[in-house]
């Protein structure tokens, strides 16, 4: 879709399933324990410590914490840990942002150097709060992207398609995967974030360090230069390029080659491009195209020209490992699988099924 047609009407949020056409419709997040996520940190401990009252394991500077939340997201639970422990917003970690209309289990980190003694006093008021799954001691503070992945088990409910339908189709899945798009979400309502990226100045996130790398901050935490409009234009330049993205992935798919790469790909898998400055590492074929493109939407690609960020690339392929499922006795679907980082359960569901996201209470298209 070009800029001129996303003018008239809009701009696409909704994008080629690799089966041509969904099965049927469903439910999702009737109520938050529908929607279960446990972020994978192979590095700290799985299970709950019953003697974290006496002591917490391991060394380092940073603690770290296993909470398991409902209803509350990411951000606002690490600014209320950081008022907790009494240190700036910066110096909470996570991993990944998290649902919040769900019940989800993740880890954060608290930099709080020689206090050591203190840990399980503040682990007793957390608890008070969030449920501490596990806890221990980090010689690293957590960042995006730590993590291994996120097991999921989620309830679809009031399924509209046959049995047997949804289970080819969840069979074909399990075998090749689904298209890894972006979310909708991530567009802001009606593409918002985009409208909005179309009047970024990029000299503005270049004076950041680029999209958001740079961490320029004064006490508490704040950032540098304009504060929360730095963090509004980083959003809106994320969505510019994740759209971009997902407009690459939608031809091939709508022609069938998003499963394998096309000559000229730097990797020996089918990737995309997550757009920078000269465009897109890829060089052939693959770069002809994907400059094509691109080139249909040239307010969105005349932001990458001057900020200075490295072109990337993204898997084509979201693949749901795993996969199981089994019917409940009240006709529910459960759906049990892992999913690494960047890659998103509602994504894959998607390729299937209208999803209706009930906590929200509208369609999510």
């Amino acid at each position: 879709m070009s800029e001129a047609e996303a003018g008239a009407a809009g701009w696409r949020l909704d994008w080629p399933v690799s089966a041509g056409a969904r099965v049927g419709s469903a439910q999702l997040k009737t109520v938050p324990e529908d929607f279960r996520v446990c972020e994978v940190l192979e590095a700290f401990p799985e299970h709950t410590d019953q003697s974290l009252v006496a002591g917490v394991a391991g060394e380092g500077e940073h603690l770290c914490l296993r909470l398991e939340k409902t209803g509350d997201n990411t951000e606002f639970v690490a600014g209320e840990l950081a008022t907790l422990a009494g240190c700036r917003s910066f110096d909470v970690g996570f991993c990944g942002l998290k649902d919040r209309h769900a019940v989800t289990s993740q880890w954060f980190s608290l930099y709080r150097p020689g206090m050591m003694e203190d840990d399980a006093a503040l682990i007793g008021q957390i608890s008070a709060r969030w449920p501490v799954k596990s806890a221990c001691r980090s010689v690293r503070k957590l960042r995006r992207g730590d993590h291994q992945g996120n097991q999921f088990t989620i309830r679809l409910r009031q399924i509209s398609a046959d049995r047997d339908v949804v289970e080819s189709a969840l069979e074909r899945l399990k075998i090749q995967g689904a298209p890894n798009y972006f979310g909708p979400q991530r567009f802001g309502f009606g593409g918002a974030n985009l409208d909005r990226a179309v009047h970024i100045d990029p000299a503005a996130l270049n004076r950041r360090g680029g999209q958001g790398k740079g961490r320029g901050r004064g006490r508490g935490g704040s950032r540098s230069g304009g504060g929360r409009d730095d963090r509004k234009n980083v959003l809106y330049f994320s969505a510019a390029r994740s759209w971009l993205f997902n407009e690459v992935l939608a031809s091939r798919v709508a022609e069938g080659s998003w499963q394998a790469p096309l000559p000229g790909e730097p990797t020996e898998a089918a990737t995309g491009p997550l757009w920078g400055d000269g465009g897109t590492s890829a060089s052939g074929e693959a770069g002809q195209r994907e400059h094509e493109i691109v080139a249909q939407s040239p307010k969105l690609a005349s932001l990458f020209m001057t900020t200075r960020m490295k072109p990337e690339r993204r898997p084509l392929v979201a693949v749901a490992e795993g996969l199981s499922w089994s019917w409940l006795d009240d006709g529910a679907l459960e759906l049990d699988f892992f999913l690494k980082p960047g890659q998103y359960a509602t994504t894959i569901l998607s390729d299937i099924f209208e999803l209706e996201d009930v906590s929200l209470g509208h369609h999510k298209k």
